[in-house]
């Protein structure tokens, strides 16, 4: 082995230019990788392990008390597939007035529990104790964060019983509750329901955890149970905004791998049949076949070595940022997310180089197989008989000379071509896709935005917020407001947390009056509300509850009830909220005024000059200018990075396919400059053997990047792009994308042709 390790090691001394390719190769693809899967694991394991640390339930089960007893819901906790149960618990509606603590105001589901353990859903205590006697309660903090101290001993106005006082706040991953009281406190508030927590054997699917609670719940009175949701839903919730990006991650991660095995196999393939000789010398002087091989594969495994764990430390650093931005504003428990998982990198520094191994290996075989006078005289005979018919068709067309015999030499080493065309394919398959994410992206950025000049918001003062409550009434502000230099059109809007009936986790509603136009290019599915009943919402939103266009919801507020239609679904939205007009709210509270105004000014209306001048029509008004920031930016980011990754790597096998074609060509192209051969028609000639094969894989790679582009942009769960969104291609774009993969081969060709020129003809010549 000694032996070995020195051949391995003259050899990649001798061929630094290889080696560095290969190391190059490895370290792009390997950061490609790792970045898709850190993505991958962190959209799911931060929650299932902060999720498994509070024992949280499988399933959230609401109960009519009027049709079941706590008696009979007891027995469920032994029921067929249940491992552990909690409760029944008392639970009962409570109406909170806007600006209590940070809420908008409407219904807040509070629970009895004498404690914060038990069997299940643990509840976390952030701030104070638990409530332990009549008259207190622990509020649930919205995004797991630690509320300020001051809050304790905040109360609440309870009609029809003692007012509650704030002694803490919890945080319970599976959102089981909005607030808890002590057991003798729920009694007091006579509770309409009972609430039930389980976890079962198999909890992997929804229809699984329908069929266990069926099971569990066989022996219930019919109707009894009134509403349930599961941890799965929770843990939409929690990935919401990395699912965004998880299609195109992990498709990108795929391409990024396929490309690195094509073209380290292309590099190392190509190193042994340009090593012939060298193989040829090692067996004269002695070494075995099995020691040839494994010289080969010593001399890729150093590069891949060190190019995997260049390649994991960059993933490694890029990925923090990413993942901070893909689960920016996640407001479910307090999962930490982390950075990336120990096993993606040991994945990463560990297999990409296997893999490189097992690319080394097939071609390394021949070199085993070689016996050693051919290995000797193949080293320096000219290839003959290979692609001759071609060559001699284009050597009679009326193309220069030059392109001619270029385009005819991808032929004379076609299982070479066949790579270096397979690693083109995906380059322009990974630019198109690229290209057609950026354009869909951006076009949903613009959705909503309306035409027009700045857009104002105006916020009104009051408890919510902690400011002074504006004098005018929310007519006269309205009013005020179209009436000031610029304003061209102004939306109210009104904010507060509805309740669904029938289900036991609350929902924020918007409610919009006035000039609208944000719609446009907002719904992906229906239309938008036009009357009073009408709602729609965003596809996170409606998926999380089982709703779809058509169907019905009771909306709960304040005690009052009223019955709406789901008429369009936005292409994006809160996957807590839903959006309705100024008359859905009316039947709910009729005294409702709105908190926030929009202003559309009119093009070249001076935007500060209406902050000012709104602000001083009320003391209780603050305005300033909406930022209008590009929300697709982090996805066109990420393709771009990918883009650069995979084209440059693709780049890289076309150079040194290049390369090694050109150093087996010494002697043909030796004889070619001594009958007249100029540079140019050298460098003409060596660009045009591979810029062929780079117009066949942009052929080849536009329909599938088209593909795959469909494919991501259908399967992004938190967003619904409509037909407008996908349908990005035109005739300039699709013959700007032919000539990418003509661009990629150019540009990897460039530097080994213009070597190839300045070869001279004595050089070409003296080993002959």
């Amino acid at each position: 082995m000694s032996a070995v390790w020195r051949a391995s090691r003259a050899a990649v001394k001798r061929r630094r230019l290889q080696t560095f390719v290969i190391g190059l190769v490895v370290l792009c693809s390997t950061t490609t990788v790792l970045l898709a899967l850190a993505l991958l694991d962190a959209a799911t394991s931060p929650f299932d392990r902060a999720y498994a640390t509070q024992r949280g339930p499988h399933t959230v089960a609401a109960f009519d008390a009027t049709k079941v007893t706590p008696e009979q819901l007891a027995q469920t906790a032994r029921g067929p597939g249940v491992t552990a149960a909690a409760g029944p618990f008392g639970q009962s509606v409570l109406e909170v007035p806007e600006g209590w603590l940070w809420m908008a105001g409407g219904s807040l589901t509070v629970v009895g529990r004498a404690d914060p353990g038990g069997p299940v859903d643990r509840v976390e205590l952030l701030r104070g104790r638990w409530a332990t006697a009549p008259g207190e309660i622990v509020v649930a903090s919205p995004s797991g964060g630690s509320p300020k101290p001051e809050l304790l001993g905040t109360t609440l106005e309870v009609p029809g019983s003692a007012p509650l006082t704030v002694v803490g706040f919890g945080t319970s991953m599976s959102k089981s509750a909005g607030a808890w009281v002590s057991p003798e406190q729920m009694t007091a508030l006579r509770p309409s329901g009972l609430q039930m927590l389980y976890r079962f054997t198999d909890p992997a699917t929804d229809a699984r955890l329908v069929s266990a609670l069926a099971r569990a719940t066989a022996g219930l009175p019919e109707g009894s149970l009134t509403s349930a949701h599961t941890h799965l839903d929770l843990r939409k919730a929690f990935s919401s905004l990395a699912d965004a990006y998880l299609p195109f991650m992990t498709l990108f991660g795929a391409l990024g791998l396929l490309v690195s095995v094509l073209i380290v196999g292309n590099v190392v393939s190509g190193a042994v049949v340009s090593g012939y000789r060298h193989i040829g010398v090692l067996k004269a002087l002695g070494f075995t076949p099995n020691q040839v091989v494994a010289v080969y594969l010593t001399m890729t495994a150093v590069p891949a070595l060190v190019g995997s764990a260049l390649g994991t430390l960059l993933g490694n650093v890029l990925a923090e940022p990413i993942l901070r931005v893909a689960f920016s504003g996640i407001e479910t428990g307090r999962a930490a997310i982390g950075g990336v998982a120990s096993w993606v990198s040991a994945v990463c520094l560990l297999g990409v180089p296997v893999l490189v191994l097992l690319a080394t290996l097939i071609p390394a075989l021949r070199a085993h197989r070689l016996p050693t006078a051919r290995a000797i005289s193949a080293g320096n005979a000219p290839l003959t008989g290979r692609g001759l018919r071609v060559q001699r068709v284009l050597g009679g067309s009326p193309l220069p000379r030059a392109v001619s015999m270029g385009l005819g030499r991808p032929f004379a080493r076609p299982g070479r071509t066949l790579l270096t065309l397979a690693a083109m394919v995906l380059g322009v398959t990974t630019v198109t896709l690229a290209t057609g994410l950026t354009s869909t992206m951006l076009a949903y950025s613009e959705a909503g935005r309306g035409s027009g000049g700045p857009l104002v918001r105006v916020e009104a003062g009051g408890p919510a917020n902690g400011r002074t409550a504006p004098l005018l009434g929310d007519a006269q502000i309205e009013e005020r407001l179209r009436s000031l230099p610029g304003a061209v059109q102004v939306r109210a809007r009104a904010l507060a947390q509805v309740t669904l009936v029938g289900q036991s986790r609350a929902a924020f509603a918007d409610f919009y009056r006035g000039d609208d136009t944000s719609y446009a290019g907002r719904i992906a599915d229906g239309r938008m509300p036009r009357a009073a009943g009408e709602v729609v919402a965003g596809p996170a939103f409606l998926t999380q509850r089982g709703l779809r266009v058509g169907d019905r919801v009771t909306l709960a507020l304040n005690g009052r009830q009223t019955t709406a239609t789901v008429v369009g679904k936005l292409v994006e939205g809160n996957a807590r909220a839903l959006e309705a007009s100024w008359d859905t709210l009316l039947p709910l509270t009729p005294d409702a005024r709105a908190m926030e105004y929009d202003v559309r000014l009119a093009r070249g209306a001076d935007a500060r000059a209406y902050t000012e001048a709104a602000e001083a029509a009320d003391p209780g008004l603050r305005a300033s200018v909406s930022d209008t920031g590009n929300t697709a930016t982090t996805v066109v980011a990420f393709s771009t990075v990918f883009t650069i990754l995979l084209s440059a790597v693709a780049s890289l096998g076309v150079f040194n396919t290049v390369l090694l074609d050109t150093r087996e060509r010494r002697r043909d192209l030796g004889m070619l400059k001594s009958i007249g051969m100029t540079p140019r028609q050298v460098v003409a000639m060596t660009v045009t053997s591979v810029a062929g094969v780079g117009a066949v894989g942009g052929l080849l790679g536009i329909p599938l990047g088209i593909l795959a582009h469909r494919l991501v942009v259908d399967n992004v769960g938190v967003v619904a792009f409509p037909e407008s969104m996908k349908d990005v291609w035109d005739a300039a774009q699709l013959s700007g994308l032919l000539l990418a993969g003509v661009a990629i081969a150019v540009v990897g060709a460039l530097v080994p042709a213009r070597s190839a020129a300045r070869m001279t003809i004595a050089a070409a010549l003296h080993t002959e």
